[in-house]
């Protein structure tokens, strides 16, 4: 059974996310992800509360707002904190596996991460980390480019080097610049003291090791030997002898421009083949285009027929459910003594449409009723949809009887997910006519 709306004081805006370029000296480097926790992570409890006041707790959501899961990661940071090793979207993760990935982004951005509900949840960097769900290995990331970092030589030797991290590092890039044999693996091996237990965190300053061997330098070539002559060796050979070496050379040269003067002739001859074939294919897939277009034209036009035979509604249901809390109903809740219009209870996400074709008076913020549209129709009635979370349409736009012109939520004074919708003689609050006889004398049944 749907949840019967209320309607309660206007919540702060959660429309507010973070992101981050991931690079040394920022969260994570993209290496293969290490499930283990952050020196700045916070308790499963604690995330349970900030879940549920970014997403009343539904770590499943999608409202189609562009942030995901039930601590509302954006796409750009979800991928960048590793969650593209759990699923493509946080929505699609367990509720383990996103506070795993807020884990790093905690450590990453700190509690600002979440403006308004890491204070009303307590989120601080510090405390006990929740157990971090496994995860496949995410492929190494191209390296990227970087300020030239240095490397100092430990010996007179040279046989060991010691490189500074600088911004924008990762494992892998100093492994390809270095030439470390064995790649970044081997490099972190030989640094896992001064690393750490999580290959992804290097910081700016650090200074790592390049084992002895692991650098190759280019191999000088010698310079080729100069030779006393370089003229044409003296053959010694008779005039005739020399005439008939001539004779053999040209004759060499005949054949050899009488092969190529054939396979010219062939190339053309091939080429002017390939082309006609190329004219015969595109005379055939024309014919075939005009068949297919004519075929279109003839189902559109009956199409139309049918269309125009067929009983015409001149009126569209706001959303496909039945009504909860009827019109004029009385009571302190609303501020005129009585309720304005009608509720549909639906989840939020619920796709809203316009009750009648018209043009889009406003889209936005509208107080109490929380995000908002209204909508003027021909027949100068004013149609209001309130307490969305998602809006598809803006305005002064243009739309039809039936189209999607936003999503339901719970915004504004509401107590849960529902459709506010008034039926007004006028753009303005205070005269309301009664929505669901506009309704069902436009032909809708509800």
């Amino acid at each position: 059974m749907a949840v019967r709306g209320r309607h309660r004081r206007r919540q702060q805006s959660r429309f507010n996310r973070a992101s981050l370029t991931v690079t040394a000296g920022g969260a994570g480097l993209a290496l293969p992800l290490v499930a283990a926790g952050t020196a700045d992570a916070a308790s499963a409890d604690t995330w349970a509360k900030v879940a549920a006041c970014e997403s009343s707790g539904d770590w499943s959501v999608n409202t189609g707002n562009g942030y995901y899961g039930g601590l509302q990661f954006k796409q750009s940071t979800w991928e960048a904190y590793g969650g593209s090793a759990y699923a493509g979207r946080a929505d699609l993760a367990t509720k383990d596996q996103q506070i795993a990935v807020a884990e790093k982004v905690l450590d990453g951005q700190g509690p600002g991460a979440w403006p308004a509900c890491s204070q009303k949840a307590g989120l601080t960097r510090g405390g006990p980390a929740p157990v971090a769900p496994e995860a496949a290995p995410a492929p190494r990331p191209a390296t990227s480019q970087a300020a030239t970092p240095t490397t100092t030589p430990q010996s007179k030797a040279g046989t060991v080097e010691m490189y500074t991290v600088v911004r924008g590092d990762t494992l892998s890039q100093i492994a390809d610049d270095q030439r470390v044999k064995g790649g970044w693996q081997r490099l972190y091996q030989a640094n896992r003291a001064q690393v750490g237990a999580d290959p992804d965190l290097i910081v700016p300053g650090q200074r790592l090791q390049l084992k002895p061997g692991d650098t190759a330098t280019p191999q000088s070539r010698p310079a080729p030997k100069a030779k006393d002559w370089t003229g044409p060796e003296p053959t010694g050979k008779p005039a005739a002898e020399k005439a008939a070496d001539t004779a053999r050379a040209k004759a060499v040269a005949a054949r050899k421009a009488a092969e190529a003067k054939k396979a010219e002739e062939a190339k053309k001859a091939e080429e002017a083949k390939k082309a006609e074939e190329g004219r015969k294919a595109a005379a055939a897939k024309k014919a075939e285009q005009a068949a297919a277009a004519k075929k279109a034209e003839a189902a559109r036009k009956a199409e139309q027929a049918k269309k125009a035979a067929a009983p015409r509604t001149t009126l569209s249901s706001p959303v496909d459910a039945g009504p909860s809390t009827p019109y004029r109903a009385s009571g302190a809740s609303w501020s005129k003594g009585y309720h304005t219009g009608v509720d549909f209870p639906v989840p939020t996400g619920t796709s809203v449409k316009a009750a009648a074709s018209g043009t889009v008076v406003s889209a936005g913020w509208g107080g109490s009723y929380g995000y908002q549209v209204v909508i003027k129709h021909a027949d100068g009635k004013y149609s209001q949809y309130a307490h969305l979370s998602a809006l598809t349409v803006r305005g002064g736009q243009s739309v039809q009887a039936g189209q999607r012109i936003a999503r339901s939520g719970s915004t504004g004074n509401s107590t849960g997910p529902h459709l506010h919708f008034e039926v007004r003689t006028g753009p303005g609050f205070g005269s309301d006519i009664d929505p669901l006889a506009y309704l069902r004398g436009g032909g809708v049944k509800v």
